[in-house]
């Protein structure tokens, strides 16, 4: 199915229908093949030119961004906190009727929701969330790619379980796009930090006509139950305070991914996933300077699980790509 997305924003996930959403996901698995296929792919960005605005730093989401725009023959600029004055010196608003006039579409990684809102209101042209504090819907639609690709069954009869810190924008995303797609979700996290009810109750409004079930739990061996997935990601941030770190190590060392947690799935090929990057090892500053603090070699999955046969997170690293140039392509019409 081919669904005309020219000119739409790429925000959230509860902008688009079920057979939208499912469209995208085809034209990704398209350009994919393209890509890794003997003749050279159609460059249908051409001469396009896109702004990427970076408030906060990232590896995989400006690569993807960069890489897809080139591969499809779109000129970019990349504007990082330092080289912008979007909300600093000049409202977003502001910004957006700029930028608007120069670029035919605009990527913005951020920290508010309402900023990429703003900037879609007021550009006039595409604009596409890479990261916001609510929403990470380029991830989600990566991820329900990568599912696709290993799961080697319908839509609906696939069931995954986000297991950790579910009050973020990866697990709203993974929650509200597991029901467009009737899945079989499990939110699988201290009661504390479950997904907000706003998200919950959309979720469930979205199932009900879909048929996906959802299920949110505070019990880790319940939650990943025969799924075919188990999804986590980072529990504390560089950014808070020390004690801010243990208490949420406490709270959350019972949602750890590792070789027990897979093994209560009772699925021999369960897949491992992570939106990345990942606290597995001591291999990085941050790691280290946890292990220096807290005592753990590992966090949200052990290096025994990341490293694995079970772990698919550089195929889903990899979609990111793939993904966002069915975005660009989709939205830009041209």
């Amino acid at each position: 199915m081919t669904t005309n997305l020219e000119g739409r924003h790429f925000l959230k996930e509860l902008d688009f229908t079920g057979d939208e959403w499912r469209s995208l996901l085809d034209l990704a698995a398209q350009l994919k093949v393209e890509l890794h296929g003997q003749d050279q792919p159609r460059k249908r960005l051409d001469e396009a030119n896109v702004a990427v605005i970076f408030e906060k730093a990232s590896t995989r989401t400006r690569s993807a961004f960069e890489v897809a725009a080139h591969h499809q023959g779109a000129h970019v600029t990349y504007l990082d906190p330092a080289g912008s004055h979007i909300g600093h010196k000049e409202s977003a608003k502001d910004s957006a009727r700029v930028l608007g006039r120069m670029f035919d579409a605009i990527e913005y990684r951020g920290f508010s929701q309402g900023t990429v809102e703003t900037l879609a209101a007021y550009a006039g042209v595409p604009v596409w969330n890479g990261l916001t504090d609510q929403w990470h819907p380029t991830q989600s639609l990566c991820d329900m790619l990568t599912m696709r690709e290993h799961a080697s069954k319908p839509d609906h009869e696939i069931a995954f379980a986000y297991v950790g810190d579910a009050h973020n924008n990866v697990a709203n995303s993974l929650l509200i796009a597991g029901a467009m797609m009737g899945m079989d979700v499990r939110m699988v996290a201290p009661t504390t930090l479950q997904n907000p009810p706003e998200v919950v109750e959309a979720a469930k409004a979205i199932a009900a006509r879909t048929g996906a079930r959802l299920a949110l739990t505070d019990d880790p061996g319940a939650g990943v139950d025969s799924v075919d997935f188990v999804y986590t990601d980072v529990w504390v941030s560089m950014g808070e305070p020390e004690a801010t770190w243990q208490q949420r190590i406490d709270l959350l060392l019972p949602y750890q991914v590792n070789r027990q947690l897979l093994d209560k799935t009772g699925n021999h090929d369960v897949r491992f996933m992570h939106c990345l990057p990942a606290l597995h090892d001591r291999g990085t500053e941050v790691g280290e300077q946890l292990f220096q603090r807290a005592g753990l070699e590992a966090l949200e999955v052990t290096d025994e699980v990341f490293e694995s046969q079970n772990s698919i997170v550089f195929d889903q690293a990899e979609n990111r790509m793939h993904t966002i140039k069915a975005v660009m392509v989709a939205t830009l019409g041209t």
